[in-house]
């Protein structure tokens, strides 16, 4: 069952403050029938990596999801129905309209993508920040088609919020068909041993096992399970062209 409204409300915690918070907080508070904006605490007395709730990843994804969808200065129908489509999954119907009205607001600010990224880097676990970037690669491709402007904003950010590149080119490899891209996908050079192969796959297995995002909930565990399913996918790949027992 997608989060429900109760849960997600509740289940706003660190983007409450700092950048994220006096970005989103008007919208927010007007959602809530607040007479005014939220009022935050100093971002810097924040403590390092609280555990992320639904709600926490949800506007951090929104948030990035700004800046891709306006990295060209085009709102690509396909873009936002992709969005639609990842709330509605995620959040369910209600939720999702309520979010569609944040992000509407976002898109009509301009705002810094550094310190918002400082702010994820900072609050967010590693295996929630692979999660919004496999996000961000999704919407990326909505259209078919990653864009030379879409696939540096996204190089970018991941040099912003801490994720390596060979990260950033496994998830991207996950929406490519050619089987090259599965020792990509295991970040391996197709070069490797066989043993090396299997040391891969079991790290990155590890790596990107839904339980690493248990804290987000069910629904956002089932997003986890596709990166799960590629990298399974890829090694099944590598192991048919090699004869791998």
């Amino acid at each position: 069952m997608p989060v429900g409204k109760k849960i997600l409300w509740s289940g706003l915690g660190w983007v409450l403050a700092g950048p994220i918070g006096a970005l989103v907080g008007f919208s927010l508070a007007s959602l809530k029938n607040s007479s005014g904006p939220y009022h935050y605490s100093n971002y810097d007395d924040y403590e390092q990596y609280p555990k992320t709730r639904p709600g926490d990843f949800a506007i951090s994804l929104l948030v990035l999801f700004g800046q891709v969808m306006k990295a060209d200065n085009k709102l690509l129908k396909s873009e936002l129905d992709f969005i639609k489509e990842f709330l509605t999954k995620h959040f369910g119907i209600e939720n999702s309209k309520e979010l569609m009205i944040v992000f509407k607001d976002i898109l009509k600010q301009d705002y810094p993508l550094n310190p918002i990224c400082r702010q994820i880097k900072k609050e967010m676990d590693h295996s929630s920040r692979l999660e919004l970037i496999h996000g961000l690669f999704g919407l990326a491709y909505a259209d078919g088609t990653l864009h030379s402007h879409e696939d540096i904003l996204i190089r970018k950010i991941c040099d912003y919020i801490g994720i390596s590149d060979s990260d950033r080119q496994s998830m991207r490899a996950m929406f490519l068909q050619e089987s090259i891209n599965a020792y990509i996908i295991l970040e391996i050079d197709a070069s490797a041993k066989d043993q090396d192969v299997k040391r891969a796959y079991r790290r990155m297995a590890a790596k990107f096992h839904p339980d690493k995002v248990s804290h987000l909930g069910d629904d956002f565990g089932k997003l986890a399970e596709e990166k799960f399913k590629a990298v399974n996918n890829a090694y099944k790949i590598i192991k048919k062209e090699r004869g791998i027992k």
